[in-house]
């Protein structure tokens, strides 16, 4: 297996990590933009390992996600996806290049996970579901079946979307919200029940 580089020191790099090492890595290194011990380099630097090394991007904020992505996989990087051995995952479940899986998620039958996603600790996506690619689900948030989320969008944690409704792309959930309609504007939506935030 080859060395794999995680773009992203922080804490959520920190649990990538883990999760590459339970899927068998045995190198791991980083690149970051931060001044952080570990890092090997800056983000620029990845060129460098282009040709030995798998990626990926982990990094919470949903568009620099994107950027450094769609730039790696320009570039002709072998950007990877990562599930941690304790997740549940549908064998009719297509999951995207580059997302990452938690500990303790589950993504049931017929759903499609985007690429470049986020699917947090303890997450739950039913039946059915779409997310669109750059997204984040964060810890605890329960997707009920055929729900519809576009790009770029956070849903918060221990955030609930009810069955059958449509979240358009770069909306932001607060955490707790619970969504009974659909949201067509882009914003951030907080409460129960979910309401723009003014």
């Amino acid at each position: 297996m080859r060395r794999l580089i995680i773009i992203g020191g922080g804490g959520h790099g920190n649990v990538v990590s883990e999760i590459a090492e339970l899927n068998g890595y045995k190198i791991i290194n980083f690149l970051d933009d931060a001044d952080i011990p570990k890092a090997i380099g800056k983000v620029a630097d990845f060129e460098k390992y282009i040709n030995d090394s798998d990626f990926i991007v982990a990094i919470g904020n949903n568009q620099a996600r994107f950027k450094i992505q769609e730039n790696l996989i320009r570039n002709g990087a072998n950007v990877v996806t990562l599930i941690h051995p304790k997740a549940v995952v549908s064998k009719t479940a297509v999951i995207g290049k580059g997302t990452v899986l938690m500990a303790g998620t589950v993504i049931n039958a017929n759903t499609k996970i985007g690429n470049g996603c986020i699917i947090n600790t303890c997450a739950s996506v039913d039946h059915d579901c779409i997310i669109g690619g750059f997204s984040h689900i964060s810890v605890g948030t329960r997707i009920c079946g055929t729900v519809r989320i576009g790009e770029c969008t956070w849903i918060g944690a221990g955030a609930t979307v009810i069955n059958n409704t449509n979240i358009c792309s770069k909306c932001m959930i607060g955490a707790g919200a619970v969504v009974l309609k659909d949201i067509n504007e882009i914003g951030t939506y907080i409460g129960i029940p979910a309401k723009m935030l003014l």
